[in-house]
């Protein structure tokens, strides 16, 4: 299964309504990846530019992409922003593959 790190910003309306009956989020998220055959490995707020931060893991891109749609549609955030995340052996196994692409830079 790929692994993913979404950052995340509430609206100021939903800050409002955690500041009147705070709730751990954890439990949903977890409930979102789970369903599509996922696992949530965290969940943190931060400081910053962006308010939270959730590292998945899902079985593959379409996945993810679902859990990622269906929470942007309910409203509650403000950005969501995932990124695919690459061990480091699929980066060797990247490196090696670039080997054989011969890239042209443009008007080169």
């Amino acid at each position: 299964m790929a692994m993913y790190l979404t950052r995340f910003s509430y609206t100021p309306e939903t800050w409002a309504r955690m500041i009147e009956k705070p709730e751990d989020r954890r439990a949903a998220a977890r409930s979102y990846i789970e369903s599509v055959g996922g696992k949530l490995h965290g969940f943190w707020y931060a400081f910053g530019e962006h308010d939270g931060w959730n590292l998945w893991e899902a079985p593959d891109n379409v996945s993810m992409a679902a859990v990622a749609l269906a929470i942007g549609a309910g409203g509650a955030l403000s950005s969501m922003e995932t990124t695919v995340l690459l061990s480091v052996e699929d980066t060797i196994e990247a490196l090696e593959k670039a080997k054989s692409i011969r890239y042209r830079a443009p008007a080169a």
